[in-house]
């Protein structure tokens, strides 16, 4: 009788859980990074010329610096937007508090390049706000309008997409910086307070210095985030960035490597710059970091303080929805209603059928439900396996499935996309290879389906592992241990005792795994090449480019993605309460 051997079952799920890791999440970026640096043909050796083309192409050299200016300037302006609500926020009570923190969490719910739409109706040259100056006589109705978002004192259309990436990122750092601020022991501050230092010397020697975990891991996403952007870049028509440039590069990969020398840059700059950040911050802020011993009491702010801090988070509140709000009005304004005035001149409502009916539109949100949802429970499964793996077997090597799975947070998912096409063009998944059917990206009949799925799935793999490995955390192994010693096996303690107990971390990282995917840029742009398998968000791309009424179907659709993902977030905040923050950590 053939006996297994002892926790075969284990190592099996372990082999089988690095396997796909390695094959979909490793090998994309070797084949990338590889491609970089190999002679074109069969038999290509290795080279330099490609990588040395790159910084001898002044276009090149200047879009690397515009995307690096962009990440620089987007990093900053959400420190600044973030740290002060998130010290507020973390230590005051004040009126509304929770409808205000919640709110202010809004900008999660559009991606920005579909609030470029919204943005480029308000402040673009024809837009409601240039209408507004006319109309309280600041501008004549015969002078052209400032163009806001495209003027050369603010470096080309640059400013446009900084400021609506930072409208869209600075919840990321604002969730990362309450939980650091959170867990800061206040006995030290106490301490601190008594030894005579004020509230500004304390702030800046004690809190900042404590936070700054928080600080980095916030901030590192959201360099990587803006750095690598390719969807809002594209809508504002600014194409001088290294994304638009690689993006634009994809249909000769086949014949020329320069554009996986590219890649191999922008990747480099991303880790470079991350490593840097991690050797200068992270390490100090790690080795300062304090558990609250005791909870700290959150005064209560009353008066003018009371009206300062209210004021803020409407502020920004206000100033992060308008976007939305102007992707709101764009998708109810009939074709030209709204050109040199405040609000549309005309209303409709068709545009909203059309999102549903419109076989580009109605197709790409079926696609988009299905990869989605696909991609949801393949999250769900691999990262019930990785968690419990790591926290409750402790199998050996166990480390690496917790570090690998982090992986896509701190690589661009321009090059995680880009090295899927380059895998569809190696063995065995190239045309006429053993898989070449199933995966197929710029062949004569292109087949994506199962990239897309599994890009998705990869991408947002962490958050499900995040969430998972929190409620494993929090629940008694004990429970576990008295269902094995009734006769229980392991699969079935997991099924009937860990599963139920950690259900609402499992659905909410499933949540949050579904949503961003529906709304997912960088692997949908470059994936998807026919039309019958759009999902949403090329399908906005590709309207919001045609003439007539293409611009407010696509912000329809906008709409109809936003109430979607509202939706699930909300879910997902309401399961995780106060740990939604802990998902967005690198």
């Amino acid at each position: 009788m053939l006996r297994w051997p002892r926790h075969f079952g284990r190592h099996l799920l372990f082999a089988a859980v690095l396997a796909f890791l390695l094959v979909f999440l490793v090998w994309p970026i070797a084949l990338t990074v590889r491609g970089g640096f190999v002679e074109a043909g069969p038999r290509g050796g290795w080279t330099l010329k490609y990588l040395a083309s790159v910084f001898a192409d002044p276009l090149w050299m200047r879009g690397l610096g515009n995307s690096v200016l962009i990440a620089c300037f987007t990093t900053l302006l959400c420190i600044g937007l973030a740290l002060p609500l998130a010290v507020i926020a973390a230590r005051y009570d004040f009126t509304a508090k929770p409808l205000l923190t919640s709110l202010l969490l809004l900008p999660l719910v559009l991606p920005p390049f579909v609030g470029a739409i919204g943005l480029r109706a308000l402040l673009g040259r024809f837009g409601a706000v240039n209408a507004l100056l006319v109309h309280v006589g600041w501008l004549a109705a015969d002078q052209p309008g400032i163009d806001l978002l495209g003027g050369a004192w603010l470096g080309g259309r640059m400013a446009g997409v900084i400021l609506m990436e930072s409208l869209h990122l600075y919840p990321i750092l604002y969730l990362n910086l309450v939980a650091a601020l959170s867990n800061i022991d206040p006995t030290l501050e106490e301490a601190a307070e008594n030894l005579g230092a004020g509230r500004w010397r304390r702030f800046r020697r004690i809190t900042i210095p404590l936070s700054l975990p928080g600080l980095f891991s916030g901030a590192t996403i959201v360099f990587i985030w803006s750095f690598t952007e390719l969807g809002t870049p594209l809508m504002f028509d600014y194409y001088t960035v290294t994304p638009v440039q690689i993006f634009w590069g994809i249909q000769e990969m086949a014949e020329n490597p320069r554009p996986y020398a590219l890649v191999v840059v922008m990747l480099a700059v991303a880790v470079g710059l991350y490593a840097l950040g991690r050797l200068v911050f992270g390490r100090r802020g790690e080795a300062m970091t304090t558990k609250a011993a005791i909870a700290a009491t959150a005064p209560r702010l009353r008066g003018w303080r009371n009206v300062l801090a209210v004021a803020a988070f409407v502020g920004l509140i206000l100033a992060a929805v308008s976007p939305h709000v102007g992707v709101v009005l764009s998708s109810l304004s009939e074709d030209g209603a709204w050109y040199r005035s405040i609000v549309p001149r005309s209303w409709t409502v068709d545009h909203y059928v059309q999102a549903l009916s419109h076989p580009l539109a109605g197709g790409s949100i079926r696609n988009s439900l299905i990869y989605a949802s696909a991609a949801m429970v393949m999250c769900m499964v691999l990262g019930l396996a990785i968690a419990y793996l790591h926290v409750r077997v402790r199998a050996r090597g166990a480390w690496l499935l917790d570090g690998l799975p982090m992986l896509p947070l701190a690589t661009p998912g321009l090059v995680m996309a880009f090295g899927y096409v380059a895998m569809t063009l190696s063995w065995p998944f190239k045309p006429g290879a053993v898989l070449g059917g199933w995966f197929d990206i710029v062949g004569m009949n292109p087949n994506p389906v199962g990239l897309l799925v599994i890009a998705y799935a990869v991408r947002r793999l962490p958050y499900v592992v995040r969430s998972v490995a929190a409620g494993l955390e929090q629940t008694s192994v004990s429970l576990e241990e008295a269902a094995w010693n009734l006769g229980a096996s392991r699969l079935t303690a997991l099924r009937r005792i860990v599963a139920p107990l950690i259900f609402a971390n499992l659905i909410a990282g499933g949540l949050l795994a579904f949503s961003l995917a529906m709304l997912e840029v960088s692997d949908s742009l470059i994936l998807a090449q026919k039309q019958e398998h759009f999902p949403i968000t090329k399908a906005i791309f590709e309207l919001y480019n045609r003439l007539g009424d293409g611009p407010y179907i696509a912000a329809a659709m906008g709409v109809w993605g936003m109430a979607l993902l509202g939706l699930t977030l909300v879910g997902a905040g309401l399961l995780l309460g106060r740990r939604l923050g802990a998902v967005f950590r690198v």
